[in-house]
């Protein structure tokens, strides 16, 4: 196990020397995460310009092992809640559990396995007596909406109290293409915001960056704010965040920061166009 203090800056999913459990300090979550990787060979069927996963490929994952898997959550759990974890590995200001997480170094629900890990971390939870205290959270780029597991596996997650947040960088099928280098229209990406919001209580993150010296333009916003209101009724929110660690990809020379006032200007533009409150991370 790494010595080093955690922090924002740094994700890496092996500090905890586990194979699907890890530990990050979240701006967003506010504390200390605990990560679930299901997507440990480093796989994604999207490939985000601003992705930190070092070997990022395109592809699925390998088979989970969800014995491994909750083994390793309950024990790192226990360090967490009943250790010195915290004390020793964690900045006083963060030290608190957030959530647990479903992220890593792919698409989550990617892996056949989604429902069933699912049910393992609610074990875990009732286990250690921490079922309704200790929210869990889905990272999803929404694409696998269509399979029944992976709605099912939402199904579980809203029965555990827990909640998804739904990547929508861009909504230009241009703009999600330079950006995620994904190929879905815009109107299958809110089908399935609109069902996952439907299932189980949903956020929009969403990464705002520039490119080549040049913040999105008004056709791609627009395009954007039309995506958000047409589920606006169904959202709990939007996360709006910007780059807070250096890309792994071959693009990261190209993308840089937007100052602070303007994606403040951003996110304000979007509550007030669409209705739906939107939290910042510069």
């Amino acid at each position: 196990m790494s010595n080093q203090v955690l922090s924002v800056t740094d994700h890496r999913r092996d500090r905890a020397g586990l194979v699907y459990v890890y530990p990050v300090v979240s701006r967003r979550a506010g504390g200390v995460s605990v990560g679930i990787n299901l997507n440990v060979n480093k796989a994604c069927n999207w490939a985000c310009v601003y992705c930190q996963v070092e070997g990022l490929s395109r592809g699925g994952p390998l088979p989970v092992d969800l014995n491994l898997l909750e083994q390793e959550l309950r024990g790192f759990l226990e360090q967490l809640v009943q250790g010195d974890y915290l004390q020793q590995y964690v900045a006083e200001d963060c030290r608190r559990v957030a959530d647990i997480a479903f992220s890593g170094d792919g698409e989550p629900t990617s892996a056949p396995e989604f429902p069933l890990a699912v049910a393992r971390v609610a074990a875990v939870l009732e286990r250690l007596g921490l079922r309704g205290s200790l929210p869990v959270r889905l990272i999803t780029n929404g694409s696998f909406l269509h399979r029944t597991e992976v709605r099912d596996g939402l199904a579980a997650l809203a029965a555990l109290g827990g909640e998804v947040w739904f990547k929508v960088d861009r909504a230009d099928p241009e703009g999600m293409l330079e950006a995620n280098k994904s190929r879905q229209m815009s109107g299958r990406v809110l089908e399935h915001l609109r069902t996952c919001a439907a299932i189980v209580p949903t956020w929009v993150q969403t990464c705002w960056f520039a490119r080549n010296g040049r913040e999105p333009d008004e056709m791609t916003r627009k395009a954007y704010l039309e995506l958000i209101s047409g589920a606006r009724e169904l959202l709990r929110g939007v996360h709006l965040y910007g780059l807070a660690r250096p890309s792994q990809q071959p693009e990261a020379g190209e993308l840089a920061r937007i100052p602070e006032e303007a994606m403040r200007a951003w996110g304000e533009r979007i509550e007030q166009e669409t209705g739906v409150r939107v939290s910042v991370s510069p």
